[in-house]
């Protein structure tokens, strides 16, 4: 006889989560995603307002002043290569006044000449410009020395402004008063013929003429084809650079001035002065690198068409230069290739410190809000029980094979739960507990069902054969049941 009997329609284990784990890692990508494009945004952000236009004032003198064109050229240059930068330009009577208005914190950048007085807070960002000293003599007269000129009755001085008129008052120590009077200046435009004429009486002129107009002004060379002057040195010119802080010996060389007829015939000694362009010493050195970095990048552009600018020069970077150079343009000057690192620390940083606040914020989102928790081992335990609540229901071997199943696949499941995490090791214990007790139990039944079922075909053997009556089948059906 079989033990085949009521089959109970086996329990469907609670369903699984499949796809916890590929949602937690949606989720994880997502918020990865995130996280770089935040941080990107918020370098480019603090790049943008780190880089953001800055507006420059620049103290000029006269509108029609070479510091005032250069100014003008350098608001150009920036604007056309589209730079942060903006050049505003305030124009003054003259530069000294200018200076002034620097002084008083009033101007980023100014010109001035060293003979000027510097402000405290003046930092050099570039060298424009050299003034050379000509010392002139009318025919073939020569003049030996500084004591010989400044026994001359009447010495005109040529140049743009009256600053040189007391800059060479200063070097020929010729205190205010009569003796003042004899060193004029010249009239705008007049001729070295004309200075030198009889009637002027003048017997020495003192040109101050920046160097790189010096060299394309042809008067000098029709002049001296009329035999009208005589260049001479100045021998005191490293004496004088010593008291005067701000003038430099300067060495014309042979031809500069004239080439037919050669003047100077040989190399000459005299004296100069450096036309400078300051910034604030308070400018940041980021700002002051960039723009001194574009001068030198950028000087033939920026050059004047009476030659003012054309040999623009990096600031002295020496400890004892008349006018220090700003700490950023000396940064750009001793290091002119800077690194990756160099460029790009400030980004870097940022970028770090945004990429782990924004990470850390979108961490503890994920832990404590969106992330979907695996399933806890204890919380299977609820089926496993059920199942060993089903077992003593449990009538025949199939019905006991079917729970069987059930067990195992519980366990399957959460091998492979625990294998991807979606489930977690959370009432393991439990669930071990629970699963050994259920199994134990399905192992009892089996042996008690087998035992049962022998003992009942056992009876039936001893009993011999039975009429095929309705009760004898009923008494074999209750027997196998049992």
């Amino acid at each position: 006889m079989g033990t085949e009997g009521p089959t109970a329609s086996p329990t469907v284990p609670p369903p699984r989560r499949t796809k916890v784990i590929k949602t937690n890692q949606q989720q994880v990508f997502l918020y990865v995603v995130l996280t770089l494009l935040l941080s990107l945004a918020t370098v480019w952000a603090g790049r943008t307002l780190v880089h953001n236009s800055e507006t420059l004032t620049f103290a000029v003198g006269g509108p029609n002043s070479d510091e005032a064109l250069f100014a003008a050229k350098l608001a150009a240059l920036l604007k056309n290569n589209a730079s942060r930068f903006r050049i505003k330009i305030v124009n003054n009577g003259d530069n000294a006044k200018a200076v002034v208005q620097f002084d008083r914190r009033q101007a980023d950048l100014a010109v001035l000449r060293t003979d000027a007085r510097v402000p405290l807070r003046a930092r050099t960002l570039a060298i424009l410009e050299h003034d050379l000293v000509l010392l002139l003599g009318p025919g073939n007269k020569k003049i030996k020395s500084l004591a010989e000129l400044k026994k001359k009755k009447k010495v005109a001085v040529v140049a743009e402004n009256e600053a040189s008129l007391a800059f060479v008052r200063s070097i020929l120590d010729v205190p205010d008063g009569p003796d003042a009077a004899k060193i004029q200046m010249a009239p705008q435009g007049t001729t070295l013929d004309k200075l030198f004429a009889p009637s002027n009486g003048f017997g020495a002129v003192v040109a101050i003429v920046h160097a790189s107009k010096a060299v394309r002004d042809k008067s000098y060379e029709q002049a001296a084809k009329r035999g009208g002057f005589t260049l001479n040195a100045i021998d005191e010119a490293k004496a004088l650079a010593r008291k005067f802080p701000g003038i430099s010996d300067e060495t014309l060389t042979a031809g500069t001035l004239s080439t037919s007829p050669q003047i100077p015939d040989d190399d000459l000694d005299t004296i100069g002065l450096e036309w400078l362009l300051v910034a604030q010493s308070r400018m940041s050195p980021t700002t002051a690198g960039e723009l001194a970095r574009t001068i030198y990048e950028n000087k033939s552009a920026l050059g004047l068409d009476n030659g003012f600018a054309t040999r623009i020069e990096p600031a002295s970077v020496e400890k004892d230069a008349f006018v220090i150079a700003h700490r950023g343009a000396a940064d750009y000057i001793n290091d002119d290739t800077k690194s990756f690192m160099d460029k790009y620390s400030d980004m870097m940083y940022l970028g770090a410190a945004a990429l782990s606040v924004i990470g850390s914020i979108f961490a503890a989102i994920y832990a404590k809000i969106t992330r979907i928790a695996p399933e806890k081992a204890s919380e299977l335990s609820t089926a496993i029980l059920d199942i060993g609540e089903r077992i003593e229901h449990a009538h025949s071997l199939d019905q006991l094979e079917c729970l069987q199943d059930e067990l195992e696949a519980i366990l399957r499941g959460a091998v492979i739960g625990l294998r991807d995490g979606t489930i977690s090791t959370d009432g393991l214990d439990t669930f071990k507990l629970g699963y050994e007790f259920v199994r134990d139990e399905i192992g009892m039944r089996r042996d008690y069902l087998k035992r049962h079922a022998s003992e009942a075909e056992k009876t039936a053997r001893d009993a011999g054969p039975a009429p095929l009556d309705d009760s004898n089948v009923v008494v074999v059906k209750t027997a196998q049941s049992a």
